[in-house]
Formats: C-alpha cells, structure tokens, sequence
C-alpha cells in the first residue's frame, strides 16, 4: 500500500521515491518563502538535504536497471533483463 501522509519527520530510507520527492518540494517551497524561526530552517534545509540525496540515488539506481535492458545478441526483438547489482 502507497503512503499517503506526510513523511517530513520519519526516516528518509522509510519513504517511496515519490513521497521523498513530495516532502523535497514542501521544503522547498516553505525555504523559499521564508516562513519559519531560523532553527527550523536549519533543520528543514538538512533534511531536504537528506531527501536530495535520497532521491538522487533512486534515480542512479533506476537509471543503471533500466540500462541493465539490454538488445539481445541472437537477433531477437525481445529484449532481456541481466542481472543489476546496486552496489
């Protein structure tokens, strides 16, 4: 089942690429209007960080998965899924 609520305080590992992304741009956008005491900008700009981070590896790893697709060397047009090994 998808998460659907808010995942600002839980752990970044515990969160879907979308809800990451999600919670990236609330940051954002709440750093960006300048609302909050400075201790929680601190502490949103270090999460975003975390979620930024995150993020880009999700994307690292589908990137070099759907790399992993390869052309089939025997002519076929069907092509196959090589092992991935995200490291």
């Amino acid at each position: 089942m998808a998460k659907t609520q808010d995942n600002t305080n839980g752990s970044v590992e515990e969160s879907s690429f979308e809800q990451a992304l999600k919670d990236l741009e609330a940051i954002v956008r709440k750093l960006e209007g300048g609302s909050g005491d400075l201790e929680a900008s601190i502490n949103d700009y270090v999460r975003g960080t975390e979620l930024k981070e995150f993020c880009q590896k999700k994307l690292a790893d589908a990137r070099l998965k759907v790399e992993s697709i390869l052309k089939p060397q025997d002519g076929s047009t069907t092509p196959s899924l090589q092992p991935f090994d995200a490291k």
